[in-house]
């Protein structure tokens, strides 16, 4: 890779004479760059897209590219590309569908506004996977028909289109109507009784460990079970009878549906499985007297899931921030908190309490000041990005708590030059504040040039604007690549050092 030349590629002040000297030079690396400018004239696209095949795939996506510009024969990937946004008329789907490679005729059946024809080309390919991605995508009418397919993997594709009718979906995992399979993926492959070893050496194995048949196709109908237990267009009575299921995948996908009556979230919130009591914590379908109970599970991320839950009582929430690590992030329920509970929060005696308001961006000026004097280093961490905090109290927080607080206030919008130069200078050093200075907006020149001192800075330092000109020119050749790149990248470099670094100019 050509990380000079592929940072070039996505600096925005590129003139457009540079941007066809680069498509004329580009690779695959470059080219994929160039295809996301913003700016890539029609014309431009067309030449990329000719440079480097590649290209057309994501220019025929942005619609960068039109009908009249791909050849379907030649650039298949990037018609079917055209298809799958609606774009490219009948005869194209019909040479597709006929295509004998089964790759694109299973990108063909992802394709939305399919003509009738090709639509009953697709539900009776000869190939398995072609039938089953067209199931996954099918409309009501054919999910149903194709619901009582032969084989077992298009049922379970069935099972996860949210397009299929809910009583087809109830069939499918009742069985009532419905002739049993008569093929899978295993049996494809292997003579039934057959479990697949989860350790297989083999080289040309596509089976997922344990996959198995012993004539039911049971891992395949297992799949199609979670599939229409995670689908939302299933029935909930057709799924509540699996909360005792033997199968863990399938009561863990159940602990995740939002409209689970109140004795199935009663069962499984006392499941063996720890994921699925943390799936069914952050579900809203529990009430308060199922969430005080799984406040006291003892696993860790049970609880750190029921702190996410948007309705979990705050004295609850706060008894959960003390046990658990939560992370530096606004919960559900303190965005929904009251003006009044707001209030309570920030005066709280416990420190968890008032980090956990700290995180909003909203509170009233009174109670930001207040707690961006908290004692407790934590809660100063967590109010000190919060805008509105003039550089005078930023500082303070600095002097108070060093290390501690440093990148937290580097963040912060309002945080001065003045201040962003002083925290470059603090001793004992905070990496992770160079790291937020550099990506500052407003960051100055001096601190963008402590920053480069710091290698995990030194890559976003050198892609900032304020950085002077023949610092960043400088940077072109550093040994870290994703320096030179950010460097290339930068849009304060000078035009003539950019045509400088094209094929035919000086080398750097």
């Amino acid at each position: 890779m050509n990380h000079v030349l592929c940072g070039l590629a996505a600096n925005a002040a590129l003139p457009s004479e540079l941007v066809d000297r680069l498509i004329a030079v580009a690779d695959a690396d470059v080219a994929a760059v160039l295809a996301a400018r913003a700016d890539l004239s029609h014309a431009q696209a067309v030449a990329l897209a000719s440079r480097v095949v590649e290209s057309a795939v994501p220019l025929a996506y942005q619609g960068r590219l039109t009908v009249a510009d791909i050849d379907p024969a030649a650039q298949p990937r990037a018609a079917l590309a055209l298809l799958e946004e609606g774009v490219g008329g009948p005869e194209w789907a019909r040479l597709f569908a006929a295509d004998p490679v089964v790759e694109r005729r299973e990108k063909l059946a992802a394709c939305p506004g399919l003509p009738p024809d090709v639509v009953e080309m697709l539900a009776a390919d000869s190939h398995m996977s072609v039938v089953a991605e067209f199931a996954l995508w099918a409309t009501p009418d054919v999910a149903t028909r194709l619901a009582g397919h032969r084989h077992a993997e298009v049922r379970r594709a069935v099972a996860a289109n949210e397009a299929t009718p809910p009583t087809v979906l109830a069939a499918l995992i009742s069985g009532e109507g419905l002739h049993p399979a008569q093929r899978c993926v295993v049996c494809d492959r292997e003579e039934p009784p057959f479990v697949h070893d989860p350790k297989c050496s083999r080289l040309d194995c596509d089976l997922l460990p344990g996959a198995s048949c012993d004539g039911s196709h049971e891992s395949t109908v297992h799949d199609m079970l979670v599939a229409a237990v995670r689908n939302p267009a299933t029935p909930v009575a057709a799924v509540v009878g699996l909360a005792g299921h033997p199968s863990m995948l399938l009561r863990w996908a159940l602990a995740a549906r939002s409209d689970l009556p109140p004795e199935v979230c009663a069962r499984l919130a006392v499941d063996p499985a720890p994921g699925v009591r943390a799936d069914l914590a952050e579900n809203p379908a529990i009430d308060d007297g199922l969430i005080r109970a799984l406040a006291d599970d003892r696993d860790h991320n049970v609880q750190r899931r029921l702190a996410h839950h948007p309705h979990v009582p705050l004295d609850v929430l706060t008894r959960l921030a003390g046990m658990t690590t939560i992370g530096t992030t606004l919960l559900p329920r303190i965005a929904a908190a009251s003006p009044s509970e707001v209030r309570e929060l920030a005066q709280s005696p416990n420190p968890a309490a008032r980090m956990l308001v700290a995180q909003r961006r909203d509170l009233p000026a009174e109670i930001r000041d207040a707690l961006a004097t908290d004692s407790d280093a934590k809660v100063v961490k967590a109010v000190a990005p919060h805008p509105g905090l003039p550089a005078s109290q930023l500082r303070a927080m600095v002097d108070r708590q060093g290390v501690r607080v440093i990148a937290k206030v580097a963040a912060n919008p309002d945080a001065t030059p003045a201040l962003r130069e002083y925290l470059t200078r603090h001793e004992p050093r905070a990496q992770k504040a160079f790291r937020e200075i550099a990506r500052h907006p407003n960051a100055t020149a001096p601190a963008l040039l402590a920053c480069l001192a710091d290698h995990r800075a030194k890559p976003v330092a050198a892609g900032h604007p304020a950085l002077p000109p023949l610092v960043v020119a400088e940077l072109l050749t550093d040994r870290d690549g994703r320096v030179a790149e950010a460097a290339a990248a930068n849009r304060s470099l000078p035009h003539a050092v950019m045509a400088d670094l094209l094929p035919g100019g000086p080398s750097f």
